[in-house]
């Protein structure tokens, strides 16, 4: 993985919250293709698609700036695990489609 973008601030974080590496760069390749300068049509930014008002929930001012991108979208996904109980599948589903969409259908994948 060391030869991937931003290999070190993915590790970094990824241990911060206790998450395995690969992981986050699963995540960051489905959601933007280690692109840093992504955007969604939806208003998604960065490396690990951060919307506006999730950067904003989890203390991330500029969500466009990689190390706080990833920073951010680490500490979401912490807090998906978290919220759902460390079902990979919910708290990934949670992260594509909102947790909110993923409460909505039950806990379930929507």
């Amino acid at each position: 993985m060391r030869d991937k973008p931003f290999a070190e601030a993915i590790e970094q974080a990824a241990h911060r919250h206790d998450l395995d590496p690969a992981l986050v760069h699963a995540v960051i390749h489905v959601e933007s293709r280690h692109r840093a300068d992504a955007r969604s049509a939806k208003g998604a930014i960065g490396l690990m698609q951060l919307m506006p008002q999730t950067a904003a929930r989890f203390g991330i001012a500029k969500a466009e700036s990689p190390e706080d991108n990833i920073a951010g979208g680490t500490r979401y996904l912490r807090w998906l695990l978290d919220r759902f109980d460390q079902r990979l599948e919910l708290a990934l589903a949670a992260y594509n489609a909102g947790e909110g969409a993923v409460l909505r259908h039950g806990s379930q994948i929507p």
